[in-house]
């Protein structure tokens, strides 16, 4: 342990690494995952008196917020309409139920500032509720620099106690028991409703692919189809297939000029499985590859930035507008950090990633009609660097409600500052690039790098909070996990009539808890349920890291 005393740096990665290995665990359906594991370790060897410089916890917070905020921004003003606000009570009603249970906790048991905001952090399973906390915490005025000191760690006992058991309950409620209390099997469900969104299948796990892939190449010897047009054969399908091209003597013709199809000619035809074989009915026979016939098909991610899609399927639009869309296939479809059902039944948001294959021709008059190409740019550091300024000097305000001061601190700020400055790249992707590889990197090494620091930081104060709370810590993750979870279960299909694998999703997203949407997706076998989840999770995204801040002023001293 001297060793790691003397060296800040070895102490951090040390925990980073062990901790994720910890993550790693799996008991049934429950994983602890990596920053559950890393907090788990940090405090460990923070009990040892292991320390890190808390500026490295304050820069690590603020990578994490503003990327958390700016991959989220996009689909966060894109759900402040209707559809997005009915999805929203959910989250509007967790963060609600969360303060009020925190704050009776608080009231009833006598509960310090720092043990009340970890329980809520913890018990809603949010990380990011600890760092907001803890920033208001420091705020406080008339406390001693020891007594912040004792606080905050605090926070990071009662969060990592809380965290726990909220995060076993919530993927036992979700992933096991709702389905039973709503009738159905979970798996059944979705594919039924899958298959009412018309084809695809359930999704893969991640390095597998489909036997049978929905995106299908083949060649055809005309004969039955003899004086067809390209466009017409294009069109009988609705669009869900392409000829790419199209060999006749020894030569090739381009399909784009639209020629009449001979006997003899040699057709390569592009697009849906289904699709692909019905047009073979009308053409001929199957051939086997042609050589100088193969074609080249190029790969983008197109950003959705047009108000005009955003809001219908991309079949609406493409039959609408078949001239920009036709001949372009999607393949996935990616909302903040989640995969959804690749299929033109799927409702797209402004900021969602559409990964399309096609012509490159053809590529650009869709990229062109939906939104804009996504470039691989190194990240503008500018733009990054001035909206996590704008965060921190936002997070200074103060504003007084009577005896209760509230400020939103460094991870308030740069959340709002986040999900702005991600909003207006989505607005115009010309400027303040931040690949979403490089966001996403920072985003989880941030809070990893926080919660260690934080950890270390908890973990002489660790023991004697939990001897003096052994029962309270874990009775109040359960309960604030149990109460809003059953209250989104009755509100969802009571009031909002949300289909079932749709609605399991919300209430985990509600909780912004990826390991519930994880299992649940393992029992679903079907990324359904995704399509509830990423609208709440987005949501409470933004609301929840803010609860910490407003339960420190309620409580106080």
């Amino acid at each position: 342990m001297s060793l790691l005393r003397e060296n800040a740096v070895l102490a951090l990665f040390f925990c980073l690494g062990l901790g994720y290995l910890v993550g790693k665990l799996r008991i049934g359906p429950i994983q602890l995952g990596g920053i559950c594991g890393v907090l788990i370790v940090s405090m460990l060897v923070g009990a040892r008196h292991v320390t890190v410089n808390a500026d490295v916890k304050n820069v690590a917070f603020a990578l994490f917020i503003f990327s958390l905020g700016y991959i989220a921004g996009p689909q966060f003003f894109a759900n402040m309409n209707a559809k997005g606000l009915r999805f929203g009570v959910l989250s509007i009603m967790e963060a609600v139920v969360v303060i009020v249970m925190a704050l009776g906790f608080a009231k009833i048991f006598d509960l310090d500032v720092g043990t009340a905001a970890g329980i809520l952090a913890g018990a809603a399973t949010e990380s990011a509720a600890v760092g907001t906390a803890q920033d208001a915490i420091a705020k406080l005025p008339g406390i001693t620099a020891d007594q912040t000191t004792q606080l905050q760690a605090h926070v990071a006992t009662a969060y990592s106690v809380c965290y726990l058991f909220g995060l076993i309950s919530i993927v036992l409620l979700t992933s096991q028991l709702f389905p039973v209390l709503m009738r159905i099997k979970l798996a059944e469900a979705s594919r039924q409703l899958w298959e009412k969104m018309r084809g695809g299948d359930g999704g893969h796990e991640p390095g597998e692919e489909p036997s049978l892939p929905a995106l299908v190449g083949r060649t055809y010897l005309v004969s039955q189809g003899e004086g067809t047009r390209v466009s017409q054969l294009q069109e009988s399908s609705g669009q869900l297939v392409t000829v790419e091209a199209i060999g006749r003597g020894g030569r090739k013709l381009d399909p784009d000029e639209d020629p009449v199809l001979r006997r003899g000619d040699q057709v390569l035809v592009v697009g849906r499985r289904a699709a692909v074989i019905d047009a073979g009915h009308e053409l001929g026979p199957e051939t086997s590859d042609t050589p100088g016939l193969d074609r080249a098909l190029a790969v983008r991610q197109v950003v959705v930035t047009n108000k005009q899609v955003a809001g219908h399927p991309l079949n609406d639009v493409r039959d609408r507008d078949s001239q920009a869309t036709g001949g372009v296939f999607l393949t996935d479809i990616q909302r903040v950090d989640h995969h959804l059902p690749a299929v033109g039944e799927t409702e797209v948001h402004i900021g969602d990633t559409l990964t399309v294959v096609g012509a490159p021709s053809k590529l650009e008059k869709f990229a062109n009609r939906v939104g804009a190409t996504v470039r691989q740019d190194t990240a503008d550091w500018i733009y990054l660097s001035l909206g996590i300024c704008l965060g921190v000097l936002l997070g200074k305000v103060n504003v007084r409600f009577g005896d209760v001061n509230l400020t939103l601190g460094t991870g308030g700020g740069c959340l709002i500052a986040g999900l702005v400055f991600g909003w207006l790249r989505s607005l115009r992707p010309t400027f303040g690039a931040y690949p979403p590889a490089a966001a996403q990197t920072l985003k989880d090494l941030g809070l990893a790098m926080f919660i260690a620091v934080t950890g270390m930081a908890a973990g002489p104060d660790a023991g004697p909070l939990l001897k003096q709370y052994p029962v309270l810590l874990p009775a109040a993750g359960i309960l604030m996990v149990a109460v809003p979870a059953f209250l989104g279960l009755f509100i969802g299909r009571r009031l909002l009539k949300i289909e079932p694998p749709i609605l399991i999703g919300a209430i985990a997203g509600q909780q912004c808890s990826t390991p519930a949407i994880t299992a649940i997706g393992n029992v679903a076998q079907s990324s359904v349920p995704m399509l509830g989840y990423t609208i709440t999770y987005t949501i409470s995204n933004f609301l929840l890291p803010l609860t910490g801040p407003v339960l420190v002023g309620l409580v106080g001293l």
